[in-house]
């Protein structure tokens, strides 16, 4: 279980861990990437997973990481990713639909050529909800650890190339990044605000069982509060640095030996069919410009395929539009967890007919 995991495990491997993120992240930051504290982490924890490290970052400390994580956006674009949602919403739409679409041609095709059995390639390729779909596709009879590889790999994959675009075509003579918007000298009640925006909003959120609630719940409520100038927002950098780096070793540490080597075969596959579906959305991305005023690197953020909370704090971290990117993301994310089922389903069925 995660939290006897995280409290038995050797407190010289956390150390390690701990060390070696730092160091990394440190590297990262001198070089100029965006969310070098989500990246750095992610990395190491990856290379500790695979090498047997038995570690689990409990699944709250996740939860209250991505509720932090959804305060920052709501701090950062306030209503405007609603205005944005009103003024582009076909366009809006239609760049979600097509990323969707990528994703089930991505699936369709590795389940053709029998790289994954049956099903299991429609619900790992799915573009957003990597939890919600690794839970879903149990259900649905398909291979649970598989589909965890090939989204998590998917994310982890987004997150690498997705930082690396951003530090090719971000300015760094001035670098901005997610914890300068942290406030210099937090005020108490802006801090204790934003922690019971965080806790209200994920609560609420969880209960009401929407998608990815955690995050946006805190996102929505803040971005309503801070808006209209009811609440104000104070996020101290150490506690977005913590909550970085706690979805970095998340997402990392879900890479095992036994799930890779269980997948060896496959993975080569994998990794293919994930970098295919980033080049499509990129290239979708590179159209986009042509049709909207925006940059390319908004375009390639908006498209890319998921996760919502690391491509937030790459976002953030970047001079893009953050109301667009985030729009873009949040309906991704509605319309992945409502079609994922559908599609999976009659991928699944069109195999059994091979």
């Amino acid at each position: 279980m995660p939290q006897a995991s995280f409290l038995n495990s050797g407190l010289a491997t956390w150390a390690g861990l701990f060390a070696a993120s730092a160091a990394l992240s440190y590297g990262l930051t001198l070089a100029h990437f965006p969310a070098a504290l989500l990246l750095g982490p992610m990395l190491v924890a990856i290379c500790f997973g695979v090498g047997g490290a038995h570690l689990r970052i409990p699944r709250a400390g996740f939860l209250v990481a991505q509720a932090l994580i959804g305060c920052l956006v709501a701090k950062s674009v306030t209503a405007d990713i609603v205005g944005t949602l009103t003024s582009d919403g076909f366009l809006i739409l239609a760049v979600v639909l097509v990323t969707v679409v990528a994703g089930a041609i991505v699936g369709w095709v590795l389940t053709r050529l029998r790289v994954l059995p049956g099903a299991t390639a429609a619900w790992g390729s799915s573009p957003g909800g990597a939890a919600a779909m690794v839970a879903m596709s149990e259900d649905h009879g398909s291979d649970p650890r598989l589909v965890a590889l090939m989204q998590y790999v998917r994310v982890a994959l987004v997150v690498v190339s997705a930082s690396v675009v951003a530090r090719l075509l971000t300015d760094v003579s001035a670098p901005v990044t997610p914890s300068s918007l942290a406030e210099q000298s937090p005020s108490v009640q802006g801090v204790l605000s934003t922690l019971a925006i965080a806790a209200v909003g994920c609560a609420a959120a969880l209960v009401l069982r929407l998608p990815g609630g955690a995050l946006i719940g805190p996102m929505i409520f803040g971005a309503a509060l801070h808006a209209t100038g009811i609440a104000s927002m104070d996020l101290p950098a150490p506690l977005l640095d913590a909550a970085y780096a706690t979805i970095g070793f998340y997402v990392g540490l879900r890479f095992t030996k036994k799930t890779v080597s269980e997948a060896v075969s496959a993975l080569p596959g994998i990794i293919i069919a994930t970098l295919g579906l980033i080049a499509l959305c990129g290239g979708w991305a590179f159209g986009i410009t042509y049709v909207l005023p925006i940059d390319f690197l908004t375009a390639f953020l908006a498209t890319s395929p998921g996760g919502l909370d690391s491509v937030a704090i790459i976002a953030v971290g970047s001079k893009v539009d953050i109301s667009f990117v985030l729009a873009v993301q949040t309906l991704r994310l509605f319309v992945v967890l409502l079609t994922g089922p559908i599609l999976a389903r009659w991928i699944g069925r069109g195999a059994t007919r091979v």
